[in-house]
């Protein structure tokens, strides 16, 4: 139950959720620089934590439904208390998080434990007061979107008018606007008439970050659609189509498997898409449809053990990518507990992990390096002693700060850019 399935930071950065598989939402808050150690901004530490979702069950399908949170996705702070959406296969939730410092005192019509009084025993009329009390930050369901999706939503995205978010599943994608919860309008439907003639499934997508119009929604045959939703009601025409062209030699039994897209995330500029697929992280120009400008291997030297990767189900895990603040670096997760960084610029990659050996408080990472055959220096790692057991398939950057947040089955890690 307490295995991680999303991490997601605020806009600021000042606030981490991440969802478990029981249901629970755990939100960590940055605590404040100290004087005495003002060059080193403050860790991590619980703030609040509640149960988002419960175990339900279908009785028209005869299906359970999980309770595991597949997305996490703030809103922009507007007040005092913070907003975040909390999805499930079938249900989205619309929580309110704020914190309380001070009761009322004083009530006219009941004692101070909430008991009514005999109203024959008021002769005199109180002036409540606040009191100062214990900070308790509390979590309240502001809105259940419901009933609204088949199939299991893998993707929500809060659009740049703040207005308006989209959820979508394996064939059909909503929009919904944050004050009505009974109505959502379909604007994605790619079901067949005929289910035996089904082909591909929508496996995420997510809105442009700055034009409230713009969204692109990757499939498992490992392609892109950019919708308009200016065009029509219903964007199955899509504006713009990207997929790269497969290279006929080599073509295997595991090609669409591997080609299918997991995770797809547009840059803070809004100029490029990054798609994540089973060996690879691909850059896409948004002006550019035939083919990705930049290719990333992330774990090339699977690419033998495919075989055995099938046998035992991980070739079809699902890894997310995620930017850095300036779009120059990106991160993606992969097995053994490492995680990879590709450096746009430079062109230089790294394989980190995240593991309690070298989880001490100011430990530096080492890269690690894996070989496949042939003489092991002392420093690497054979692809043959790799766990699979343990992947990091979750990840989040700090909008602004070189802090990154990886999801290793159930431990949080937290790391941050080395201070001089």
């Amino acid at each position: 139950a307490d295995i991680i399935s999303t991490v997601e930071f605020n806009h600021t950065g000042e606030l981490l959720a991440t969802g478990d598989k029981g249901g629970r939402v755990v939100i960590f808050q940055r605590e404040q620089e100290s004087k005495n150690q003002p060059h080193r901004r403050g860790e991590y530490n619980v703030y609040s934590t509640f149960q988002s979702h419960e175990p339900e069950f279908d009785y028209l399908k005869s299906l359970e439904i999980e309770e595991k949170i597949n997305k996490i996705r703030w809103l922009p702070q507007q007040n005092a208390a913070y907003f975040l959406l909390s999805t499930n296969d079938k249900t989205v939730k619309l929580w309110k998080v704020s914190e309380r410092d001070k009761r009322p005192e004083g009530y006219n019509l009941k004692d101070e434990d909430g008991r009514l009084r005999d109203p024959s025993m008021i002769t005199m009329l109180r002036v409540p007061v606040l009191r100062p009390m214990d900070l308790m930050v509390e979590a309240t369901p502001r809105r259940v979107f419901a009933n609204a999706h088949t199939y299991h939503i893998n993707s929500i995205s809060v659009n740049s008018d703040y207005e308006t978010y989209m959820s979508a599943d394996d064939l059909r994608i909503n929009l919904w606007n944050f004050e009505i919860t009974n109505q959502s309008f379909n604007i994605v439907d790619i079901k067949p008439a005929n289910m035996e003639e089904l082909t591909e499934v929508i496996t995420a997508a997510e809105f442009h970050p700055h034009h409230c119009n713009t969204f692109v929604y990757s499939s498992s045959k490992g392609t892109i659609r950019l919708c308009d939703m200016r065009t029509a009601a219903l964007c199955d025409r899509h504006a713009k189509f990207f997929e790269e062209p497969e290279d006929p030699s080599n073509r295997s039994f595991f090609s669409e498997i591997i080609s299918s897209i997991s995770d797809v995330k547009f840059s803070h500029s809004g100029r490029y898409i990054m798609t994540r697929d089973y060996l690879t992280v691909k850059v896409w120009d948004l002006n550019m449809e035939n083919r990705p400008i930049e290719t990333y291997q992330v774990h090339d030297y699977l690419r033998s053990k495919l075989c055995s990767l099938y046998e035992n189900d991980c070739i079809f895990d699902k890894f997310e990518c995620v930017w850095n603040g300036p779009d120059s670096v990106i991160m993606t997760g992969s097995y053994n507990n490492f995680f990879r960084m590709f450096d746009r610029n430079t062109k230089r990659d790294v394989t980190l992990e995240a593991s309690r050996e070298n989880s001490k408080p100011r430990a530096i990472l080492k890269p690690r390096k894996v070989c496949v055959g042939g003489k092991r220096r002392k420093d690497e790692i054979s692809v043959d002693s790799l766990d699979f057991s343990k992947k990091i398939l979750h990840t989040a950057w700090h909008p602004s700060e070189n802090i990154i947040a990886v999801a290793a089955t159930n431990n949080l890690y937290i790391f941050q850019d080395k201070v001089n």
